[in-house]
């Protein structure tokens, strides 16, 4: 999972802040360009952290899932891990390794 700083994390605040949305509300909200969030929106959407909602097929709606929700809780810890896919998937994993980290040495 690759994110784009900030404005992917810009994308899930505005969506979650302001629930379901269109591009050019968000493009609004974040202060990104229209053609940028409609590039970033799928890829966001790939890696489960938008859904696109009706009412047709067609639609521009998205909203946050809570994986999403989930990537904003460790958003500081981004550049920190290797895999933040598994960090916001299972939080309980980068934490142990977080703390193997810290008890290198230690015994």
């Amino acid at each position: 999972m690759r994110l784009r700083q900030p404005t992917d994390f810009r994308i899930l605040e505005a969506l979650e802040e302001h629930g379901r949305n269109v591009a050019s509300n968000l493009a609004s909200h974040t202060e990104k360009s229209r053609k940028n969030i409609n590039t970033r929106l799928p890829v966001l959407e790939d890696y489960g952290l938008v859904r696109k909602i009706g009412p047709a097929d067609r639609s521009g709606l998205y909203e946050i899932t809570s994986l999403g929700k989930a990537a904003l809780v460790h958003r500081d810890r981004y550049e920190e891990v290797d895999d933040f896919e598994s960090l916001i998937r299972d939080p309980n994993v980068g934490f142990a390794r977080c703390e193997d980290d810290e008890n290198d040495g230690t015994n």
